[in-house]
């Protein structure tokens, strides 16, 4: 018989980066049958796995991950292609009788499946599209973020100038509508969740993943994260290409390109990942309905894992 999804538990797991959502979230997962899909833009892409901080075989112990390693670098990736992939991989899982646990970082990946967001709207026109890549490759991220702040001030700060695909996705929605993107997504935010859903945001003190921050980056230098920017280098992989766009990736392609050494460029990781992580719970404070997991305010992790599937039953209770 086939389990109607939209009444079935999802549960959202996310928090900014280097937070520690990957441990918790398999050790959650084996508690409560469920099989992970991966909320994030660039752990998606093959040959991409120190920059991604990707989980490993291992460190996956048994359980079933989707959307990851599904895409070549050379790809194009965007929320209306991930929301398509999951919910196939929602739909999959459910009807096998696991919970679907949605987890990483990309927070408009995270609404657009939760609240089932309409893209059907605007159609994809490669022209205007074009013409913004051509102006950011030409004058720069900066020429196209200052367009965006004349016609939608408020996405352009919720935005950062570097997230280019999303300031032309941003851009090219004014363009096809002559409204504004960020109107839009506070009217999908208004929807109720799609499905019988608990979304979970995992924090600590600040300065804790500031540090935490500081040294992925660290060890991602020892993993060879240099090698593998070369790499993808020597591919034919450029700047401007969506999977290049990454934390890690932008900064190293640039110094192997010689627009700065090497010590700029780590500085520069470890800098805006911090931004990008303060970025992150900016969005999750806007978003409804959301359980707040603050690591200060339990023991250890046995005690937040035992909240979340306290919180999990109760869910379950009401099928």
């Amino acid at each position: 018989m086939k389990k109607d999804c939209k009444k079935f538990p999802l549960i959202v797991l996310t928090g900014p980066t280097a937070v520690g959502k990957t441990a918790l979230s398999i050790k959650y997962a084996k508690a409560i049958g469920g099989e992970i899909i991966s909320a994030d833009s660039m752990q998606v892409y093959r040959h991409m796995d120190i920059g991604s901080a990707k989980i490993t075989k291992e460190e996956m112990d048994g359980v079933a991950h989707h959307l990851i390693d599904v895409l070549d670098p050379e790809e194009d990736f965007n929320v209306v292609l991930f929301q398509k992939m999951a919910k196939e991989a929602i739909a999959d899982i459910c009807s096998r009788g696991k919970i679907p646990i949605l987890t990483g970082g990309t927070g408009f990946y995270i609404q657009s499946v939760l609240y089932d967001i309409d893209f059907t709207q605007t159609r994809e026109d490669s022209s205007i599209r074009e013409n913004l890549e051509k102006i950011a490759q030409q004058q720069g991220a900066e020429r196209l973020h200052d367009m965006l702040k004349e016609v939608d001030e408020e996405a352009a700060a919720q935005i950062h100038a570097n997230n280019v695909k999303r300031v032309i996705r941003a851009l090219e929605y004014h363009a096809q509508t002559g409204l504004k993107i960020s109107e839009h997504n506070d009217k999908e935010r208004e929807k109720q969740s799609a499905y019988n859903s608990r979304y979970f945001v995992l924090t600590d003190e600040r300065s804790k993943m500031y540090e935490r921050i500081d040294r992925r980056v660290d060890q991602m230098l020892e993993a060879g994260l240099v090698e593998e920017v070369k790499y993808l280098k020597d591919r034919g992989l450029k700047k401007g290409m969506v999977s290049m766009q990454g934390l890690g990736y932008k900064e190293i392609l640039a110094y192997l390109d010689g627009e700065y050494d090497l010590e700029r460029a780590v500085y520069l990781i470890k800098r805006d990942t911090r931004h990008f992580a303060k970025r992150q719970l900016t969005w999750f404070k806007r978003e409804k309905n959301v359980i707040w997991v603050d690591r200060q305010n339990f023991l250890d992790e046995n005690s937040i894992l035992r909240f979340l599937i306290e919180q999990t039953e109760a869910l379950t209770d009401v099928q």
